[in-house]
């Protein structure tokens, strides 16, 4: 218990974190199923994409050279040799000097043919073609190889799997993909104060609302949050509690008691069954914040308040997820804005302001330690750096959005 709140910066308790991260664990899932997820293995291409050259507009191939000088006054005159089907590569169709063939969006470029003239800027007469445009060579062509060529990294390894992604799998002819598997994230939170939602709080009583916000922020996230309830401050619950949430999952938060009280249960059992590295960090807020490791497996000892217990999720426990995950670009989504107001901050603490944005303009939102309607009320955060005594009016800013 060494550590104990020995409060430490903010990129110290970050590196804390991410070293005790365990290695992702890998899975094969059917990539119609894989969005959302994060890639363990490069896709490569196992052959050229689209894989023959083909026209992307409706029209006329022609030989690039045969619309020279074409104008609406004096247009290049082709004859129309043949039409492209769609599906089809007909060895029989080839575009010679002074020819042309009619082909479909989509449709095999024929041989000979080195450019599409569109439909827009052609007139038929019989089987005579009149160009009013000249085209350049390989225009309004998509060369075989011009989306991935055999060989290439089509998907790199840590990206995280977007809906437009799945269209690329199926294009390459994918059906299954190597993700990391979805961390299980145990979530106990503690306290006498504690009420579940449905209840009616009695005095001195308030329902649990970090449980369920770190709940949906991690399905958010790629990761499997599973809900231990709540806890009393009693020992023996405690230990029982994290006892089971250790047998069931990769991740252990726990949702108040990390003060400085020498009452501080979550501290003295994570020392006892494991060590705790952090006890303490010089952030607002968050700062009685605890990192801790027990069997092998991180431990968070989470602030009670929401706001706080947010701030340090997002800040501390997400590079540990992405870690976990095996992304290569963190997941936490920034803007730029000009803040509007100041912000005051004390030196020697990273603090995470909220703000609400508008058209570009970041709106500090101003309220006391504990309120939930600022996090409502807010768009993301602003950090303002632990040597610095605040933010101007008119400052760039870079904002966190949650």
């Amino acid at each position: 218990m060494s550590r104990f709140l020995s409060v430490v910066a903010v990129l110290e308790a970050v590196a804390a974190a991410v070293r005790i991260a365990p290695d992702p664990v890998t899975e094969e899932i059917a990539a119609d199923r894989a969005t959302g997820r994060v890639l363990c293995a490069d896709v490569i291409a196992g052959e050229d994409i689209p894989g023959f050259d083909r026209s992307v507009v409706d029209g006329f191939a022609v030989r690039a050279e045969d619309t020279a000088g074409s104008s609406e006054a004096i247009p290049a005159l082709l004859r129309c040799t043949g039409r492209v089907a769609m599906g089809h590569a007909d060895a029989a169709l080839s575009v010679t000097a002074g020819t042309c063939v009619y082909i479909p969006t989509g449709g095999v470029l024929p041989a000979g043919a080195s450019a599409v003239v569109m439909m827009e800027y052609t007139d038929e007469t019989g089987d005579t073609v009149l160009v009013k445009r000249p085209v350049s060579f390989g225009e309004n062509v998509l060369l075989h190889d011009d989306d991935y060529r055999r060989g290439a990294v089509v998907l790199p390894s840590g990206r995280r799997l977007s809906p437009r992604d799945a269209g690329v799998l199926a294009a390459c002819g994918r059906t299954s993909v190597t993700v990391s598997k979805k961390p299980v994230v145990g979530i106990i939170s503690t306290g006498n104060e504690l009420v579940p939602a449905a209840a009616t709080p009695g005095p001195g009583q308030v329902r649990d609302a970090n449980a369920p916000m770190l709940a949906a922020y991690l399905r958010g996230y790629g990761c499997t949050p599973r809900n231990y309830g709540i806890v009393p401050d009693e020992h023996g619950a405690f230990e029982n509690a994290i006892s089971r949430a250790l047998l069931e999952c990769d991740v252990v938060l726990l949702s108040g008691g990390s003060s400085k009280d020498d009452r501080d249960m979550t501290a003295r059992v994570i020392a006892g069954r494991g060590e705790v590295l952090v006890h303490g960090i010089a952030i607002a807020p968050g700062k009685p914040t605890i990192i801790g490791r027990i069997g092998g497996k991180p431990v968070f000892g989470l602030p009670g308040h929401p706001a706080s217990a947010f701030v340090v999720f997002i800040v501390i426990v997400c590079p540990l997820l992405d870690r976990m995950l095996g992304t290569k670009k963190a997941s936490l989504r920034t803007t730029k804005a000009t803040l509007d107001d100041s912000i005051p901050s004390q030196k020697g603490r990273e603090e995470y302001f909220r703000v609400r944005l508008e058209d570009g303009i970041a709106y500090p939102v101003f309220g006391k330690a504990g309120l939930l309607n600022t996090l409502v009320a807010s768009d993301g955060l602003v950090r303002i750096p632990s040597g610095c005594e605040g933010l101007e009016r008119g400052s760039e800013v870079e904002v966190i959005l949650w």
